[in-house]
């Protein structure tokens, strides 16, 4: 036998593997294409798999891609490696397209002197307002950075990912939000930290599944880096939808975290334990800082104002409520979700942003919220806009990934992460250099930092936080081609209290230090 196997040729070899797969092809009934052409069905299936790779590199343009294009794509990494960021010969950009954003820039662009902290540093960038200052917490916070990580958890990216962005926050004096999967050690790198949780209460959960006031205590105790603590109400990608955390996911190390049995299935319902109406919550956020002492905030997708509007009631006639308000687009993010979510429930950030902004606005509460922008705001024009209607601060998901090297392959619910960004697979995620990648997100924001600056200064302006929503404007139709924000989304934008950029540096909460 072994000398007969050892008289075949490398050709008939070959030929048999086809024939084997052939027969099993037509034996099978699983899929229709193999059955029906044998061997051939098979190269179906290998184009539909790279489908994605061949659209983004070869057959799509550079600003048509969704979510992020190729020019949006392009400007992150060269930004996040120190390179030439620059266009040339003029915008490839449709500037007549429906909602392009034009920023007007003032005759005489403003000025600063030599001792200003943007001539020392030409990336800082403080926000403007004190989170937990109108509440008088006992920890006040102003983030020292405007641009932040949002809300991503350890075991949705992988552990070399996370400890990149820690390490890269340090570097860049911005915030990490540890997302809703627990306090990790690697989120314990030295970056400022937003703790996040949601109807899991991983990290501050209790025997029952509830949340546990003494583990949240001692957690804040523990980690004094641990800057602030953000409730999740819901999020972008699946607004009012739970989610279930399959047993054979939950490592010994995950379920440390997130305080749950290895290998048993954990059930993240809709709705949270805690509170279950609008005083409720308001009661629960204010049970939470003056156990910790940290400012207390809530994150969101909106669509029905109601409750919304029963907040800022509650918030007007007790003086109470929470010290900071994210607003997450419908644009969806990071976490995965049905189609039927991602693509229709919740509003885009814009729409959402400014219907609530409004809400806000009509009971005078505005200056007392910080409010955080989230949902594909990561570039400085986006930036603008949103400050403009009333955004303090932004957060950033998907451009954090790219610049540590996502190259957007749309798999990140399979676990299989081309780049390692977002997979537990130790082979994929070992291709991460977290000393190299956390110095390119810090560029990254950095960078963000200093051309936003520069267009903040171009309009005439020291600090984002002075644009006005006329000073933007944006196409909305052909009648009338471009209106400002102003015109466009029906209210003005509150002016914020800000003297200069050396009164945020010497600010005694600058970074939750004091």
């Amino acid at each position: 036998m072994l000398d007969f196997l050892g008289q075949v040729s490398w050709w008939m070899w070959i030929i048999i593997i086809l024939v084997i797969i052939a027969i099993r092809d037509v034996i099978q009934r699983k899929h229709t294409i193999s059955h029906n052409f044998p061997i051939v069905g098979h190269i179906r299936y290998l184009f539909e798999s790279i489908g994605p790779e061949i659209r983004q590199y070869f057959v799509a343009n550079n600003r048509e891609e969704l979510p992020f294009n190729r020019i949006e794509r392009g400007w992150i990494y060269a930004s996040a490696k120190k390179e030439n960021n620059y266009e040339g010969f003029g915008t490839d950009r449709d500037i007549y397209a429906h909602q392009h954003i034009f920023i007007n820039n003032a005759m005489m662009p403003y000025q600063i002197s030599k001792d200003h902290p943007n001539s020392i540093d030409k990336s800082f960038l403080p926000c403007a307002k004190v989170m937990g200052a109108y509440n008088k917490r006992k920890r006040p916070y102003r983030p020292t950075s405007i641009i932040n990580i949002s809300a991503m958890s350890f075991g949705s990216l992988s552990a070399k990912a996370v400890e990149s962005l820690n390490k890269g926050v340090k570097m860049s004096d911005a915030y990490h939000n540890t997302g809703e999967g627990g306090l990790s050690p690697y989120h314990s790198n030295g970056g400022d930290v937003v703790f996040h949780f949601g109807t899991g209460y991983f990290g501050v959960r209790a025997e029952d599944g509830g949340f546990s006031m003494k583990k949240m205590k001692q957690l804040v105790k523990d980690n004094p880096f641990i800057r602030a603590i953000e409730v999740k109400l819901s999020q972008g990608a699946k607004p009012g939808k739970g989610g279930v955390l399959p047993g054979a996911k939950i490592t010994p190390e995950i379920a440390k975290i997130r305080g749950v049995e290895v290998g048993k299935d954990v059930l993240s319902p809709p709705n949270h334990k805690a509170f279950s109406n609008v005083p409720e919550l308001v009661k629960f956020i204010e049970d939470i800082a003056k156990e910790t002492g940290l400012p207390v905030g809530i994150k969101a997708a909106i669509g029905k104002l109601e409750q919304w509007e029963e907040l800022a009631n509650i918030m007007k006639s007790t003086g109470k409520g929470p010290d900071f308000i994210t607003v997450d687009g419908g644009e969806g993010g990071t976490g995965a979700a049905p189609p039927s979510f991602a693509d229709h429930v919740s509003l885009p950030w814009v729409y959402a942003f400014g219907d609530l902004y409004k809400l806000f606005k009509s009971k005078g509460l505005t200056e007392r919220i910080v409010f955080i922008g989230s949902g594909k705001l990561g570039f400085p024009a986006k930036a603008a806009m949103a400050f403009a209607m009333g955004a303090d601060c932004i957060n950033v998901a998907r451009e954090a990934m790219m610049s540590i090297g996502c190259i957007q392959a749309q798999v990140c619910h399979t676990n299989k992460c081309p780049s390692g960004v977002a997979t537990q697979s130790k082979w994929l995620q070992n291709g991460i250099d977290p000393t190299l990648k956390s110095v390119r997100l810090a560029q990254y924001f950095k960078t963000f930092r200093k051309e936003f600056i520069e267009i903040t200064h171009a309009a005439g302006y020291e600090h984002p936080c002075q644009f006005k929503m006329s000073d933007i404007e944006v196409n909305v139709d052909d009648h009338n081609l471009s209106k400002e924000l102003n015109r466009t989304y029906g209210y003005e934008k509150v002016k914020v209290p800000f003297t200069n950029m050396q009164d945020l540096k010497n600010c005694m909460h600058l970074g939750g230090k004091n």
